[in-house]
């Protein structure tokens, strides 16, 4: 009997295995943002998304199903996607995911980048850098989560906050 509980759950969590995922191989930055929101995975980045855009920002690929979105690099202080060199702090890009947290939540992860230089001998992601805390599109970026925390964040009971 246990063998068969085994191997059902073998093959239950190899069905939930989606091998056509969307989702960038790319892992966020330690300084990415997180917020827990009480949202599924595609509502929460469905929010995110909804929110972004209505700040003006330039979004180049949103996926609902696989819950990720990124921008194209773009001015950090006209919010225009820009063809200039990528580097420097002038020059962003900004990745969003939702992730699973408890059970009717998610974790709405934003990470946003600079190039401070170019070295074709290094993978290209590994040139990403942490946009410092006291730029102006950080703050922004702060601003935009706030609010989505404010809205629908998680609230744990005798947390204090309503």
């Amino acid at each position: 009997m246990r063998g068969r509980a085994t191997l059902l759950t073998l093959v239950l969590a190899l069905a939930s295995c989606d091998p056509t995922t969307t989702r960038p191989d790319v892992t966020p930055i330690p300084e990415a943002r997180t917020i827990e929101v009480t949202l599924s995975r595609q509502g929460a980045i469905t929010k995110l998304h909804q929110a972004l855009l209505a700040d003006s920002f330039p979004i180049a690929q949103v996926v609902t199903r696989d819950a990720w979105l990124e921008t194209p690099w773009f001015d950090a202080l006209t919010l225009q996607p820009t063809s200039a060199q990528r580097l420097g702090r002038d020059v962003v890009k900004l990745r969003g995911w939702a992730d699973p947290a408890r059970p009717g939540n998610s974790l709405i992860v934003v990470e946003l980048v600079y190039r401070p230089l170019a070295d074709p001998s290094v993978p290209s992601r590994e040139l990403d850098r942490p946009v410092p805390p006291t730029d102006s599109i950080y703050i922004r970026v702060g601003t935009i989560l706030k609010g989505l925390d404010d809205e629908i964040g998680f609230r744990a009971a005798g947390s204090g906050r309503n």
